[in-house]
């Protein structure tokens, strides 16, 4: 079959006296965010090409077909798709979702407390019905129990459509277009908030609407003005206050207003500083202060209500472990904390102020978490729960006076598992200025440790996101065929406190790409795998991550798979003028106008560092209407790679047409997509049988 080619339009870039060719820059039009509302807008050579290349693609896995098809009933058989949450009571109500066997989204169902009658107030499904794409942004209910206010995208473009439900006669009674998705009741049920973008798809206004009254007489609440910042709305844990958060990745800052003024005029609680990022909660006779002020790794601080500049330490800061954030109760406070890339859950007596550390499991390697089980905080019961790479999610009733502990949900894995089939590993490997690198590993018991087994390494590295060890169904039909998973904690997240961030960011960002290879490097030589035998994956700025490393050292991997990736990144970062860009400036440094910023994202900006050589097998996939990584990135990263590779390996173009950022919408898509990934994995490690 004939080797998709996009047109070359060769256009000279000068800038800090550096001079290049871009032969694509082309496909980028100056529309692009018309196109994320409207697809049909899209320049009629670019569709073509993408249509051919999804026609090439498919052509080239057609050999797979039947290997999709079964690793799709495997991922689904390991799902129990008729399933219920477990509820949350309200004061007149407990609510919980469901999903059923036939439906591609969820349920949301409530029932009066002590009646038996249930109530489905909200159909995914019903919603979705006559949709390419459907996505539920915000749902909540009215305190009154009456109205149902939620946020839908029908794109994958993330411009969502309020809708306000009667849930009695579910009648559309109001309904705002063109907003940002996230809205929030007021607590008198007449009015609501909401958040509004402004030109470049930023979200940095929000607004009030009444119920029963013109949108065009909605009241501007907060506006902010810096293009780096984009807003939201919430409530206290005490339910007394608003909480405009306005700020980037690295700094934000936090208004207020009480419920009860008339006139709503959010008060400043901190002023913004560089590098420092706090959040603020009340509840009781306190507020909360959490930041990194003076705290690499951030502390707790609190004050009396009624003294509200006189700070004190409530949890001080420990260099190395995180400080979550806290969960309050009447006579409880539970917190969370990291360290060496594993959460802990502690639980304070508010009373006593003894604090202790609560035990889920005897497995190291795990992800815990806790849950309210009421709105009601005067109680001593909720919910705590864990799971780890090879154990499903275990839900438990947890009595925090008398310690009794009740499961009460597992994970169930219809067609089977058994936790002892497999094998977690916690790796600590050396990189290359002797930084200690996380890895979890997790593989089938009956995988030979010798060298010849195949490998998935996973890596993300951006934005201090930690890579937490959670459970995943789908993976186990590559653990089962001998690939052993690899999760590499590298520089950029957060995992080992924000010095881990720090060290992987702005002119630190080749720390990252680093580590990775370190961990493929060490992965290899403890022979847990063998060069040509690892497939690297990464998405987003994982994606970054993967097109920067098969740069460098393309001999030690197989395979590359690049979802929705981020590749023409220093194009991106100097166009101010998309949603992100300014408000990444201080992830990535400035390339517009700081030069030593330009001259590192160039040095490793993985579309213009592509050379003749022999690259691995490699998949990329990207979504039309993807408003964070807009398609002409990935367009023009796989065009050059075809004009500039040696080889004969795969180089394969995915584009979902009606899609955003997460891909195809529902169950059945995501199963899909997972299984065409999986079987590019199986075909290039020759597994498909």
């Amino acid at each position: 079959m004939k080797i998709p080619q996009l047109r070359k339009q060769p256009e000279k870039k000068n800038h800090f006296s550096r001079k290049w060719i871009d032969n694509y820059s082309w496909v980028k039009q100056k529309n692009c965010l018309e196109i994320l509302r409207d697809p049909k807008k899209l320049n009629p050579e670019v569709r073509k090409y993408l249509e051919e290349e999804n026609t090439y693609t498919k052509e080239n896995m057609k050999d797979t077909e039947s290997l999709q098809k079964k690793l799709f009933k495997e991922i689904e058989g390991r799902i129990k798709l008729d399933d219920e949450g477990l509820p949350y009571k309200d004061k007149r109500y407990e609510y919980w979702t469901k999903t059923t066997k036939e439906g591609n989204y969820f349920k949301k169902l409530r029932r009066k407390i002590c009646d038996s009658k249930i109530e489905c107030y909200f159909d995914g499904d019903k919603e979705a019905k006559g949709k390419k794409f459907f996505s539920c942004g915000d749902l909540t209910v009215s305190y009154n129990d009456e109205l149902l206010l939620y946020s839908i995208d029908d794109k994958g473009s993330e411009y969502f459509t309020i809708f306000i439900r009667r849930i009695s006669d579910e009648k559309i009674v109001e309904k705002i277009e063109d907003t940002a998705g996230g809205c929030l009741w007021a607590f008198d049920d007449k009015s609501f908030f909401y958040r509004k973008n402004d030109s470049q798809k930023r979200p940095r206004k929000i607004f009030q609407h009444v119920l029963g009254t013109p949108i065009k007489e909605d009241k501007l609440i907060f506006e902010e003005k810096d293009e780096r910042f984009t807003c939201s709305i919430d409530t206290t844990s005490c339910e007394k206050y608003y909480l405009i958060e306005t700020g980037e990745h690295t700094s934000n800052e936090v208004y207020y207003f009480h419920k009860d003024e008339k006139i709503f005029k959010p008060k400043l609680f901190i002023k913004k500083e560089q590098e420092i990022l706090y959040n603020i909660d009340s509840f009781g006779d306190y507020w909360y202060c959490h930041t990194n002020k003076q705290a690499e790794d951030f502390k707790i601080l609190r004050c009396k209500n009624d003294k509200i500049n006189e700070w004190n330490d409530f949890i001080p800061a420990r260099s190395g472990t995180i400080i979550g954030g806290l969960v309050f109760l009447k006579n409880w406070i539970l917190r969370t904390e990291i360290s060496d890339a594993l959460s802990k859950v502690f639980v304070r007596n508010s009373k006593t102020n003894q604090e202790e550390l609560l035990i889920f499991t005897d497995e190291k390697v795990i992800s815990p978490g806790v849950s309210l089980m009421q709105k009601d905080r005067n109680t001593d019961a909720i919910r705590i729960a864990y799971e780890s790479p090879k154990t499903p999610t275990r839900v438990f009733e947890y009595n925090l006076k008398t310690k009794d502990k009740k499961l009460v949900k597992e994970q169930e894995v219809p067609s089977g598992h058994n936790r002892d089939d497999y094998i977690v590993e916690r790796l600590n490997c050396p990189s290359h200025d002797g930084r200690q690198i996380p890895i979890t590993i997790t593989y089938h018991k009956d995988t030979k440790l010798d060298g010849g087994a195949h490998m998935l390494m996973y890596g993300y590295g951006s934005y201090g996101s930690g890579m937490a060890p959670t459970f995943s169904t789908a993976r186990f039909s590559l653990i089962q065929r001998n690939i052993i998973w690899a999760t590499c904690h590298i520089r950029g997240g957060f995992e080992r406190g924000f010095h881990w961030w720090r060290e992987g960011k702005l002119l630190n960002k080749k720390n990252t790409f680093s580590d990775f290879i370190s961990c493929a490097r060490f992965l290899i030589e403890k022979k847990y795998t063998s060069q040509k035998k690892i497939i690297a994956f990464g998405g987003s700025a994982g994606g970054l991550l993967i097109g920067n490393i098969i740069n460098q050292v393309p001999e030690l991997f197989l395979g590359a798979i690049m979802t929705v990736p981020f590749v023409d990144n220093l194009t991106t970062n100097m166009d101010h003028s998309l949603p992100l860009s300014k408000g990444e400036l201080l992830e990535f440094g400035d390339g517009k106008n700081n030069k030593e910023h330009f001259e590192y994202i160039y040095s490793y900006s993985p579309y213009l560092q592509i050379t003749k050589k022999e690259y691995p097998h490699i998949l990329i996939t990207t979504s039309l209407a993807d408003s964070r990584v807009l398609f002409d990135e990935p367009t023009k990263y796989c065009a050059k790679l075809r004009d500039y590779k040696t080889d004969n390996n795969l180089l394969l173009l995915k584009c979902e047409m009606e899609a955003g950022h997460g891909g195809r919408s529902g169950r059945k898509a995501v199963i899909e997509e997972t299984a065409f990934d999986y079987a590019f994995t199986l075909k290039i490690a020759e597994k498909i049988s």
